[in-house]
């Protein structure tokens, strides 16, 4: 299994450069978040792979930076691999199940090694036809890598997450990513625009032969010319390409059938694409402070009711 870009060397200067402290332990990186009131700590692991754990020396790190805990949400490993009962079996004799996942539990992998031609017939009709639609309509997608395009894209994105009302990030932390992984030639935008106006944007980061769509926006304006579609497929050839032989497209629903799921709809737009869907094993928290980390986890639990109240 590949090592996530979340636990890669350009992330952990992202995180560093935005001002959160990321702590490498030998294969796997951490955040530091401060607990409100204390001078403690809480670490955040995201999407490791636990035969990269070094558990001896992560405790050594955690206690020489006041952590309690840290947080390995949502491993990098498929329910469905050769070896998740293995990997789980490592988190299980050290750690405890952890009580939320910040990370989708879901998603959706494609295999960019296909012909486009094959690609394309596997694809859900409604695609394949809303792709030529796009094109026949003049929908233009364009690549591009240019610092004036990020605001195009971060006003297409807010847009987004008003009109959804889901917790989006700041455009500090986006344009963050963006230069970080730009600096290595690893970000990309895609835009699509019709008559000239910008109608979708998304963020492309690539790592290790893997496209991630990790960030993406649309405006409601002109919906029909179905320019989302023609994105994601140029997203596709792009990742193509490029020689990537994954696409990643980040997170979904971890149960396909349950429609109140509120990533259900925008996990049934990336399932048309004919990628495979996996779910992922279970989050473990490896605890070093036990009082400690029961506080923060009655404060947390109380912090996420509030900003559902607000949402």
């Amino acid at each position: 299994m590949k090592r996530h870009i979340l636990q890669s060397k350009l992330w952990e200067k992202f995180k560093n450069d935005y001002g959160t402290p990321a702590v490498r332990v030998g294969k796997i990186l951490y955040t530091k978040h401060k607990i409100p009131f204390t001078n403690n700590y809480y670490g955040y692991c995201p999407r490791v792979n636990p035969f990269d754990i070094d558990f001896e020396e992560l405790k050594k790190s955690l206690n020489e930076n006041n952590c309690v805990a840290v947080h390995f949400d949502v491993p990098n490993v498929t329910k469905d691999d050769p070896e998740a009962e293995k990997a789980e079996q490592i988190l299980k004799d050290k750690c405890v199940l952890s009580q939320r996942d910040e990370f989708a539990k879901g998603n959706f992998l494609m295999k960019l090694k296909k012909s486009e031609e094959e690609l394309l017939a596997n694809m859900h009709k409604k695609h394949r036809y809303n792709i030529g639609l796009a094109q026949r309509k003049g929908v233009a997608v364009r690549e591009t890598t240019a610092d004036e395009d990020f605001q195009i894209f971060y006003d297409l994105y807010f847009e987004t997450t008003q009109r959804q009302k889901f917790f989006g990030r700041s455009k500090t932390y986006l344009n963050g990513v963006w230069k970080t992984f730009k600096s290595a030639n690893s970000a990309h935008l895609l835009i699509a625009e019709y008559e000239g106006k910008p109608l979708s944007s998304w963020m492309l980061l690539v790592q290790d032969g893997v496209l991630y769509y990790p960030y993406g926006g649309s405006t409601e304006k002109d919906k029909d010319v179905q320019s989302n579609c023609l994105l994601g497929w140029e997203a596709i050839k792009f990742g193509k390409k490029l020689g990537c032989d994954l696409f990643d497209m980040w997170g979904a629903a971890e149960d396909m059938s349950n429609k109140s799921d509120p990533y259900y709809g925008f996990s049934l737009f990336k399932e048309k694409f004919g990628a495979t869907h996996v779910s992922y094993i279970k989050s473990y928290d490896y605890v070093i402070n036990e009082p400690l980390y029961k506080m923060f986890l009655v404060a947390n639990n109380l912090r996420w009711k509030f900003l559902s109240i607000l949402k």
